[in-house]
């Protein structure tokens, strides 16, 4: 499997990879739900056949461009669920006239201009904030909803499809049962807002996504689909939260180490945040940490060695601290494998993966460059 690396790589367990799709797969029919994952974490046409052939058929990105990629590699379902760029209403149109187009709005001037100039239909949903405090319209905001729900019903093409949210905040929680308030807490209030108006739109549908709480709760109820993400790859911050295992995360870095430094039981890696980005957790000790080293094998890689850690990032250099016996382990030329924190940006940074068996697939980013 290492025989071949020569540079920073993204190396991607297929077989975990495909377990955790499995996994979630079943969690949304068990429940009979809809699964709508995002695709924003992984970005691959290839990874994305590994969905399809689970049974996925409709699919949430983060950008029309990203949508634009998808479309073209055969999928009619796709929601675009950041708030829509009304600047790129040629594209929007493009999209809509292929697809089966998903948008997002938050307020009342982008479904006018969606009103005015759209050429196809499009389904439209409502972002409401339920806690997250990033984007949305506020569930008890009855006028400004009124207001949009009224211009939705004049439209001939904005299909008014449903109200959905974006738990972000589960992912500063560690404790399973602070998880599960959010998502009741969500699932709450969006259904307070759909029955405000499904006697005019009895078909409306309850979206969530988010994989903390699609990854901790078994029972899912209240809502008509799911739209997590990160847990195709997970990381170690879903590991931190208590989303997943150490064995379930399924991309790793293959740094090679390219200085030690005994006087300060240092050895620097090429792998910096070009890389990994600049995402950290807090370490045992309190500093922070970059990434976990593990050793890799030839048919994937162990759980984090204990006494060793990335403890900072340049643009292109990792400075990883070790024990002295670990640090002893490692020579100049030897690849150092590294869990990410955070595997959306890391997998967008490399641009491509390479799985254990040496296969390279690609990545939107990595396209676009």
């Amino acid at each position: 499997m290492l025989n071949h690396i020569t540079q920073t790589t993204l190396l991607l367990d297929e077989e975990k990879c495909r377990r955790n799709i499995a996994m979630m797969a079943e969690k949304a029919a068990r429940n009979n739900i809809r699964l709508r994952p995002h695709f924003k974490t992984h970005q691959s046409a290839q990874v994305g056949e590994w969905f399809r052939e689970a049974g996925t058929e409709a699919i949430t990105v983060s950008s029309l461009k990203m949508a634009r990629y998808f479309a073209m590699h055969g999928w009619k379902d796709i929601m675009v669920a950041i708030p829509v760029n009304i600047r790129d209403m040629a594209l929007v149109n493009e999209l809509a006239e292929k697809i089966k187009l998903h948008l997002v709005a938050v307020n009342i001037e982008t479904v006018q201009a969606l009103a005015k100039h759209l050429q196809h239909p499009v389904n439209l949903w409502l972002k409401i904030d339920t806690g997250y405090r990033r984007t949305g319209i506020l569930p008890h905001s009855h006028e400004e909803l009124d207001a949009i729900v009224a211009l939705l019903e004049e439209s001939e093409r904005l299909q008014f499809t449903g109200v959905l949210a974006h738990d972000g905040h589960t992912y500063k929680q560690t404790d399973a049962e602070a998880i599960r308030t959010i998502h009741h807490t969500t699932v709450f209030l969006l259904n307070l807002v759909r029955d405000r108006y499904k006697a005019r739109f009895p078909e409306l549908q309850v979206s969530i996504g988010d994989t903390p709480s699609c990854s901790i709760l078994q029972t899912i109820t209240g809502v008509d689909e799911i739209r997590p993400g990160n847990f195709v790859f997970y990381d170690l911050t879903q590991q931190h939260i208590g989303s997943c295992s150490f064995e379930q995360i399924a991309v790793c870095m293959a740094c090679p180490v390219i200085a030690k430094h005994p006087e300060r039981n240092e050895i620097i890696v090429h792998g910096g945040s070009v890389h990994f980005s600049k995402d950290s957790l807090v370490g045992a000790d309190g500093s922070l940490i970059f990434g976990r080293v593990v050793e890799l094998t030839e048919n994937s890689w162990s759980e984090p060695l204990e006494g060793i850690e990335l403890v900072s990032l340049s643009q292109e250099h990792g400075t990883i601290r070790a024990s002295k016996e670990l640090f002893d382990k490692y020579k100049i030329g030897d690849l150092m494998g590294i869990l990410p924190i955070h595997s959306c940006l890391t997998a967008d940074a490399m641009g491509n993966y390479t799985t254990l068996d040496g296969k390279r697939l690609e990545h939107l980013s990595g396209i676009a460059k």
